[in-house]
């Protein structure tokens, strides 16, 4: 769409560009595609050198990113962007979110001490090859010295990051995992320092520095992991629109920052453009591509009164639609907001507030001053060597990383294939799932109805009770409704006012000044008999009977036979009437099920269930279903669930059931190669202790021995795989992920 640049003026637009500092300057991205001709890009850096205002700016031509700091006081926006255009440039301003490089920072200095290291380390152990091989006075002084000299950078600034962690726990009151390796660390090289100055005794500087160096690759791969992870979101913010097209009450357009965009506003998507929020179709139909969410490469079509995520994308035509979701309660949102789950964890090489790993460094070091006191009593001159020894075999780098590593990847190899993990606790949980309770109506089945079954009372015409039934529907976003809107397609809808849902019952309004209800037997109207359809009634009574047919969801046999081989035994729970419900059941081959089930009744099964020692996991889209979903011990929520019943999710499946034994595979496989990570760590701690107090191991064992141990951690989480038989996302999001 042409937009006028003064439009970028707006405050509200500005605030999603502009990323305020603390030094008073600002920040801003925008993405430029013509940085891949070297003389364009060429031309744009002396357009922008040249401008007022601009403090420093940096060029991403594999991103088509540009990075620019500038005083906004002296160059606002749509200057800017008119000097990019004059360059031969569009530019497309982006979300200030995307600005956020802090852990590619954190990468870049963790990559430059891993190399410090690696290459200082690498001359250590050369150095000490020369000792090893017996070299003797002079030679061995020399080869002393130079040792030391290679190690001190390795100590000094490559090992910094354990240092500042070991304070900032100590001065919480909450010491981490990092306080005996910053102890380990300083002591060895202290004290191979003095025996290097006194011409005598034992150094250990290759050892201290391969410690570093491969401590610090684990966290390296662990940092560089969480930030492929956070990828995904950057993907995703960078296809939304920050502009809209809104309608105005004349119908006239306007352009509006998306962030502004309320349930209720209607807005223009131009041809090749992307919705930037959640909507119902007011156009006829369109087709539109929505590989962004599902990974399906094919164009859907969607008709009046269907769902359209933000983030699709308008093929043939331009499109009408009607908001029902702001920007940040968007589909598309949650699967950006899903880079931030692993954001929080720490970047140190285990959770520092996890009061077990507090409780085992108090340990260690009460353990290494016992150790210490005992040697000093016994036989001084090996104090030393066995102290340093428990500090090192004791210290729980391995076991302190083995939990954030599984959960940060298996939480990305899950967003590969269309599962959210909104709440990473549900990962874990869905390891141990032994039941499913799932809702009928959207997630197993599709309804629709045909227009010439639907039979109507007074001398109500047909197309007026269609009519009648879309407008209360409009406002609902459960799969019966939108069944309803599809069918009045080619009809003109009224207006309804005061819609109303009623949980398990249906939909009433005024219509014309009339009350109208729709939706069970019983809500509608207390006369009609037939429970398996929906009715139209009024204060009267019924005005018309609307016949639904109910085909299964792709892939729900599938999945379901699926979730039963993997030990989960499935059961239907559907406020719906019983005949619909039984029939399903005996399609999915499900004996369990039960039909005219309340939020209530739904909540007290999944109690229920619980009390009798079963895991639950719980299915469903509609807000009936958010009792049951929040009372579970895992919930599971398709796309196009309502904003209630996804406040309560802690899995998100963007394209169906299809996903979930997938993701239930991944999380078996997960808890496995964490269990197996815990295992392996426990052993070398509890093995080595030991022996490293009773003197027996020397600091570079311990050191080399640990080291490993953490190592083979980060590799054995690199075993989780997504499933092959999973669909995945597109490339352009894959990149960022694995």
């Amino acid at each position: 769409m042409n937009i006028d640049p003064a439009v970028w003026s707006r405050p509200a637009l500005v605030a999603e560009v502009l990323r305020r500092r603390r030094d008073g300057l600002a920040g801003i991205a925008l993405r430029i595609s013509a940085l891949d001709q070297p003389l364009l890009a060429l031309r744009l850096e002396r357009v922008l050198q040249a401008l007022p205002g601009v403090v420093r700016m940096s060029f991403d031509a594999a991103a088509q990113r540009v990075r620019l700091v500038v005083d906004d006081r002296k160059l606002d926006l749509p200057r800017l962007l008119a000097a990019c255009a004059g360059a031969g440039c569009d530019a497309r301003p982006l979300h200030r979110d995307s600005q956020d490089d802090g852990d590619r920072r954190l990468l870049n200095r963790s990559l430059q001490r891993l190399l410090v290291a690696g290459v200082f380390a690498m001359q250590a152990m050369m150095f000490a090859l020369v000792l090893y091989l017996g070299a003797r006075d002079t030679t061995a002084q020399l080869f002393r010295w130079l040792g030391m000299l290679s190690a001190a950078p390795v100590v000094g600034y490559a090992a910094w990051p354990f240092y500042r962690d070991a304070l900032a726990g100590l001065r919480a009151g909450r010491p981490g995992i990092d306080v005996p390796v910053a102890l380990a660390i300083g002591l060895i090289f202290m004290a191979s320092t003095v025996n290097a100055m006194r011409g005598g005794g034992e150094v250990y500087f290759d050892s201290v520095s391969m410690f570093v160096f491969v401590l610090l690759l684990g966290r390296h791969l662990a940092l560089r992991a969480r930030v492929r992870h956070r990828a995904l979101g950057e993907a995703v913010a960078d296809a939304m629109p920050i502009l809209a097209q809104r309608r105005r009450g004349d119908g006239t357009l306007e352009a509006a920052a998306a962030a502004e965009l309320v349930p209720g506003d209607r807005v223009h998507v131009a041809e090749g453009a992307a919705v930037p929020c959640d909507g119902v179709l007011e156009s006829r139909h369109a087709r539109i591509d929505e590989s962004l969410l599902t990974g399906e490469s094919r164009a859907c079509v969607r008709r009046r009164g269907e769902a359209v995520a933000a983030g699709s994308i308008a093929l043939d035509a331009p499109l009408d639609l009607e908001i029902t979701r702001d920007v940040a309660a968007s589909a598309t949102s949650m699967l950006a907001k899903l880079a931030t789950a692993a954001h929080g964890l720490r970047d140190g090489a285990a959770d520092a507030d996890a009061p077990a790993a507090r409780l085992f460094v108090w340990r260690v070091l009460a353990l290494a001053l016992a150790t210490a006191a005992f040697w000093l009593w016994r036989d001084p001159a090996r104090a030393f060597d066995a102290t340093v020894a428990v500090l090192v075999v004791a210290c729980p780098c391995a076991f302190g990383l083995a939990s954030p590593a599984v959960r940060t990847r298996g939480m990305a190899v899950l967003a590969r294939i269309g599962v959210l993990v909104v709440r990473p606790q549900a990962l874990d949980a869905l390891a141990d799932v032994d039941r499913a309770l799932i809702d009928k109506t959207g997630t197993l089945t599709e309804p629709a109805l045909r227009v010439d079954d639907i039979e109507t009372f007074r001398g109500t015409p047909r197309m007026e009770a269609l009519a009648a039934a879309a407008a209360l529907a409009q406002g609902s976003r459960h799969p019966l409704a939108q069944a309803v809107l599809r069918a009045a397609d080619a009809v003109g809808i009224p207006h309804a006012a005061d819609v109303q849902a009623v949980a398990g019952g249906g939909l009433r309004g005024c219509i014309g000044g009339r009350e109208l209800r729709f939706g069970r037997a019983g809500f509608a109207c207390a006369a009609a008999a037939d429970d398996d359809v929906l009715w139209l009634a009024d204060a009267e009574g019924p005005l018309a009977r609307i016949p639904v047919v109910e085909t299964l969801r792709p892939h729900a046999t599938e999945a379901v036979a699926a979730l039963r081989v993997a030990g989960i035994a499935p059961a239907i729970i559907s406020g719906d009437a019983p005949g619909r419900v039984r029939d399903v059941a005996a399609q999915l081959g499900i004996d369990d099920w039960a039909a005219r089930q309340s939020p209530e009744d739904k909540l007290a099964r999944v109690r229920a269930e619980q009390a009798a020692g079963v895991r639950v996991l719980a299915i469903g889209d509609g807000s009936n279903d958010a009792a049951a979903l929040a009372a579970a011990d895992v919930a599971a929520v398709p796309s196009g669930g309502t904003d209630l019943a996804r406040t309560h999710a802690g899995l998100a499946l963007l394209r169906g059931l299809e996903d979930l034994p997938a993701a239930r595979e991944l999380a078996v496989r997960a808890r496995a190669i964490l269990l197996a990570n815990r295992r392996w760590s426990l052993l070398w701690n509890l093995g080595a202790i030991p022996f490293a107090a009773l003197g027996l191991v020397p600091p570079w064992l311990a050191a080399l021995g640990m080291s490993a141990s953490s190592l083979a951690v980060v590799l054995n989480t690199l075993r989780i795989r997504e499933p092959q038989r999973a669909t995945s996302l597109p490339a352009s999001l894959r990149a960022g992920t694995a």
